[in-house]
């Protein structure tokens, strides 16, 4: 379901978090989080359009990027992680569940995300209108639904190949989605639907069955080793040559003394052809450990490639009713958002 595809604006039917007792273990979890989507399925809210979240906590720490990696490449999918210090992490949470019960304390370090309750994509930039299609589905009595995602840095400019599964902006709530915190894990499932978006509840909840009965539950510890490869080509685009004008055109614009120019983000392209493929979240593993002090992260909507990306710039998430703030110094054509409810 595209949130972006209609046109109404009034709230939605209920947006619910409801959480299960503690288990032990991932396995366990994903047995009683089965369990519960069909007892919902046969209890259905009566309601023509709705978000609801079940989550069950894990009384183990498992790494959100092993559990994605064992998911076997299921689309869309998604991952989130903050800086690593000895504190933890400092990727922003309110962790009090819509239930009332508290899991204060344990910090958010990652979240890892596969299918989409609710995706939010257009080829027009970014605007008014499309935060407040994204904001319906989010409440803050329900702080752990999220819409992870990206938009373009220049939306006006020509989408190239390798981004037209993205348009301008791409958002998602995850259908399942695992939490690693500090001390302990979560694993949740989320249901969307909205009969004016002609995405019943009943495709709804059939979508995240579908989606469920793909998911793994046996979580293998994945090697943070890079693998070695041959490099069969290496090209960029614009050459050295291009690239060494492009950079002194821009220094001279910015000594000019009437330019009101501080800084110019230049961007190029290098595409890598390898002899063997290479797994994006074995590849954003390996960065973890290179890059502690930074933040990591992963987008792939259908059909698309992955977007990956280690940088010590901040991901905002944000929590107020206002256009999102974005950080300007970002990898690639777009920056990485992470909107939280107010």
């Amino acid at each position: 379901m595209n949130g972006c595809g209609g046109v109404s604006r009034a709230p939605i039917g209920t947006i619910e978090t409801r959480s299960l007792p503690a288990v032990p273990s991932s396995t366990l979890a994903m047995e009683r989080l089965h369990s519960a989507v069909n007892d919902l399925k046969r209890h259905p809210p009566p309601f023509s359009s709705g978000i609801i979240r079940l989550q069950i906590p894990i009384r183990e720490r498992i790494e959100a990027i092993d559990w994605l990696h064992s998911q076997h490449h299921l689309l869309p999918r998604c991952f989130f992680s903050g800086r690593r210090r000895s504190g933890g992490s400092d990727l922003p949470a309110d962790i009090t569940n819509g239930n009332g019960h508290s899991l204060a304390g344990d910090t958010l370090v990652s979240v890892a995300g596969v299918g989409s309750a609710v995706f939010f994509r257009h080829l027009h930039p970014f605007s008014y209108d499309d935060w407040r299609s994204i904001k319906r589905f989010l409440s803050s009595k329900c702080p752990l639904i999220r819409a992870y995602g990206a938009i373009r840095f220049d939306a006006r400019a020509k989408i190239s190949s390798e981004w037209k599964e993205f348009g301008s902006f791409y958002f998602m709530v995850p259908q399942v989605e695992f939490d690693e915190f500090k001390r302990s894990s979560m694993l949740a499932a989320t249901v969307a639907w909205d009969n004016a978006l002609s995405w019943t509840w009943q495709e709804a909840i059939d979508s995240l069955q579908e989606t469920m009965l793909q998911v793994s539950s046996i979580v293998r510890k994945l090697r943070k080793e890079v693998s070695r490869t041959f490099i069969l080509s290496n090209n960029h685009i614009p050459c050295k040559n291009h690239w060494d004008l492009a950079v002194k055109r821009a220094l001279d614009i910015i000594n000019r003394g009437s330019s009101p120019l501080s800084k110019v983000v230049l961007a190029r392209s290098s595409r890598v052809a390898t002899a063997t493929n290479i797994d994006p979240i074995a590849w954003l593993a390996c960065l973890q450990v290179e890059g502690e002090n930074a933040y990591q992260f992963c987008l792939q909507p259908p059909n698309a490639p992955a977007f990956i990306g280690n940088t010590v710039s901040a991901i905002y998430l944000l929590c107020n009713e206002e256009l999102p703030l974005v950080s300007d110094a970002f990898i690639g054509l777009s920056v990485i958002v992470s909107i939280s409810p107010s």
